[in-house]
């Protein structure tokens, strides 16, 4: 005569096997979309700056201060959707500078405009973990074009 095994000493075996491997799956895949979610951050920032410095190229700048508008800078900004809800102004630095690469001092010296994303801050979304990444400056330089002068009239960009 075979004897069986007492089926109550095995209850809750599987609960257990499931909350271990389970949660390794959840943490697992919750790291992943967060990795998804800062390469895309990265990507918005890197677009961010390519997208200020060609329009701080063509559009006009304020030539008494050598500065770029606001209106400008909002329009290189994606005019705050919410594409990153912690990116503003104060992470986008605009720089005309000369052809030695210095900071240009007045409109006739202007060669090249640089973009610059800094001191942005990721935050991660991690159940029961506050993170926040330091992202690394971005950077974009491009050679001047009009800086918004045309035959007619300044060229003002205010929205895209």
């Amino acid at each position: 005569m075979m004897k069986y095994q007492n089926k109550g000493t095995q209850q809750g075996v599987y609960a257990v096997e499931f909350a271990i491997v389970g949660s390794l799956f959840f943490i697992l895949l919750i790291g992943i979309i967060e990795l998804g979610r800062l390469f895309f951050a990265w990507n918005i920032l890197t677009e961010a700056t390519r997208r200020t410095v060609r329009l701080a190229t063509v559009c006009h700048l304020d030539q008494s201060t050598v500065t770029a508008y606001t209106d400008m800078i909002n329009a290189g900004l994606f005019n705050n959707s919410l594409l990153l809800s912690d990116l503003s102004e104060t992470n986008l630095q605009i720089q005309y500078l000369d052809l030695l690469g210095s900071t240009a001092t007045t409109f006739s010296r202007i060669r090249y405009v640089r973009a610059n994303i800094i001191n942005y801050q990721h935050q991660m979304l991690i159940p029961g973990l506050s993170l926040t990444l330091n992202s690394p400056s971005f950077s974009s330089t491009l050679p001047r074009e009009s800086l918004g002068v045309t035959r007619y009239k300044y060229t003002q960009c205010s929205t895209i």
